[in-house]
């Protein structure tokens, strides 16, 4: 009886001894993830809306974690005020001129902010300061905008497909003159025409060149042309 009392003292202690350990990881872990054993500095911003940002949510800074969203306060309609808790180390690159933005884990993960770079002449925040704030693009604007540019898509592929039905069937201007070979072939009548009669212009260019009123003209351009040429010529050989 004795030897089962003790088993069951030492199986009673070692639960207990676990349950603890668990108990102080759990609080390491929380309190690290809500910076309670790290040296931090206090921010504060406003939104018109947080869009469902919730305390103890991540704090970015170009891409990497640095710090929590303490509280969040509605100030009046129009004002919700965001108190953050930023590691005290990363606040040499904090500058006054930092914007906060509300963004999210991946597509459909939890709400962060998201603090971006300043210039690099501004000074550093003070510790209580208020940052400028960019509003976040709510969701339901997002499918709105989705669903008028579906809806102008259908309208254009609708009308593309009239426009393709008036074609096959021979109608509108472009239809006639696709299947009306009636067309087609004053089309190709009018290029031999415009062939025939620059054949002619060229015949009739050839004609006044001989003429014997105007020939010593041509042969003057020519000459001018030659020499022109071998002015050239002679320059190129002089660069070499």
């Amino acid at each position: 009886m004795e030897q089962h009392s003790q088993k069951y003292k030492i199986r009673l202690g070692m639960f207990v001894a676990g349950g603890l350990a668990i108990f102080v990881l759990a609080i390491f872990i929380i309190g690290k993830q809500k910076n309670l054993f790290n040296p931090v500095f206090k921010l504060t911003t406003t939104f018109y809306n947080v869009s469902g940002l919730q305390v103890g949510n991540n704090i970015r800074f170009s891409g990497i974690n640095i710090g929590t969203v303490d509280n969040i306060l509605i100030i009046n309609d129009s004002t919700v005020r965001v108190d953050m808790l930023i590691r005290k180390e990363v606040h040499q690159f904090i500058k006054s001129d930092c914007e906060v933005a509300i963004g999210s884990e991946g597509l459909i993960g939890d709400r962060l902010l998201i603090i971006t770079q300043g210039s690099a002449d501004a000074k550093l925040a003070k510790e209580g300061q208020k940052l400028a704030s960019t509003e976040p693009v709510e969701t339901d604007a997002i499918m709105a905008s989705l669903e008028v540019s579906a809806a102008n898509a259908e309208v254009i592929t609708y009308q593309l497909a009239e426009i393709m039905v008036k074609i096959n069937t021979g109608n509108g201007t472009l239809g006639r003159l696709i299947h009306d070979t009636t067309i087609a072939e004053n089309l190709n009548q009018t290029v031999k025409n415009l062939k025939t009669s620059s054949k002619g212009l060229d015949e009739n260019m050839d004609a006044v060149k001989h003429n014997f009123l105007l020939k010593g003209y041509f042969k003057k351009k020519q000459r001018d042309a030659d020499k022109k040429k071998q002015i050239e010529a002679e320059k190129e050989i002089e660069k070499k």
